[in-house]
């Protein structure tokens, strides 16, 4: 990854810090009336208590979160899975920074700045790799997917949500005009069928849903 895009791509993300947790969980009035005009009502909530329901409270895992962002879909989860060893990794220092507060605490969580392009781990390290709203960020989608995939174990869990290209022209519109100008998303994205075809190559067993411009999905190595 360029040290532009980097540049941009914290940027972007250093900007929105403040209002980041309000848009995802429609926490006032405007960032409801975005999300019901601009992606079709789709409930971010929602999608992250089904992904989030594919990981028993019980498991004994070792398990990356990238990019863990402000962990404000995630905090209570890893807050169960005390017996779970978790890594949380993000871009973003500002988001990783809020992560830590949130999660602060657990002794069996730990932080990591880095690139998912370039993840810093051996193969077959993790039993489930999870990325929630972070695809669409990525500048190297290609090496993002190679990376997750590299890291997991065989037999192990990629679980993931993101924006996809094609369901609705207004959300096309929008990421495309305003939110990949402005550094929140970088092309270029998927439609269904490419991202199927990635995911059928990579992994034996997929489960996908679509929800409005939003996939997720559960695949196995």
């Amino acid at each position: 990854m360029s040290n532009k895009k980097k540049d941009k791509i914290q940027s972007a993300y250093k900007d929105s810090i403040g209002i980041y947790d309000d848009v995802l969980t429609q926490g006032n009035i405007f960032s409801r009336m975005y999300i019901r005009f601009f992606w079709s009502g789709t409930d971010d909530s929602r999608i992250a208590s089904e992904i989030l329901s594919y990981i028993p409270d019980d498991y004994e895992v070792r398990l990356l979160d990238v990019p863990v962002g402000t962990a404000v879909f995630t905090e209570q989860k890893w807050k169960k899975l005390s017996k779970a060893q978790i890594t949380c990794l993000d871009y973003s220092e500002d988001m990783l920074d809020k992560a830590k507060k949130r999660l602060s605490g657990c002794d069996n969580i730990s932080f990591v700045q880095g690139d998912v392009g370039r993840l810093p781990f051996d193969d077959g390290s993790f039993d489930i790799v999870m990325s929630m709203n972070g695809f669409h960020a990525f500048p190297d989608k290609k090496s993002a997917f190679r990376e997750t995939w590299r890291v997991l174990k065989k037999g192990g869990q990629f679980i993931a949500c993101f924006y996809i290209r094609g369901k609705s022209k207004r959300t096309d519109w929008l990421v495309s005009r305003i939110l990949s100008k402005k550094g929140w998303f970088t092309p270029p994205f998927p439609t269904e069928e490419q991202l199927l075809k990635i995911l059928n190559r990579l992994y034996s067993d997929v489960e996908c849903q679509i929800d409005g411009s939003m996939v997720y999905f559960r695949c196995v190595k």
